[in-house]
């Protein structure tokens, strides 16, 4: 009986986050540059050029477009809070398969953006709307 011995393919993964948006992406070297979303392509996932424009925005900084397939599980918030968390996801993960930091940092895709929703406060209709007030 031979022994089949099956060789393990090199993944890099990396976390991003965004508003309430989760990503998981995994890039593989030696790709043609597909990317898959919760198992979609990104032009069935994504409708806006400008959402597709910002997922790509670390591979076309780094200039690793088509050496890289990336795979990814996004899931929570919006269409706009899911790209920004995978634009975040796939620079942390760049950067662990080796490519230059200094790019990503200056570009600012490394930097998770803290800015969130503020919480509704009683007496008020939203987070800083009030009722109409009446004089008399």
């Amino acid at each position: 009986m031979a022994k089949v011995s099956a060789k393990k393919k090199v993944q890099f993964w990396g976390t991003g986050r965004r508003k309430k948006s989760i990503a998981r992406v995994r890039i593989i070297p030696g790709g043609n540059g597909t990317i898959t979303i919760n198992g979609r392509d990104i032009d069935q996932y994504f409708g806006l050029d400008t959402m597709k424009y910002i997922v790509r925005q670390p591979l076309n900084a780094t200039d690793t477009i088509s050496k890289y397939d990336v795979v990814v599980n996004v899931s929570g918030g919006g269409y706009t809070g899911q790209a920004g968390a995978i634009r975040h996801g796939l620079s942390r993960a760049l950067v662990l398969a080796g490519e230059d930091k200094a790019i990503l940092k200056k570009s600012g895709f490394l930097t998770r953006d803290p800015r969130m929703k503020e919480r509704k406060k009683y007496g008020l209709k939203k987070a800083r709307k009030a009722p109409q007030f009446s004089k008399r």
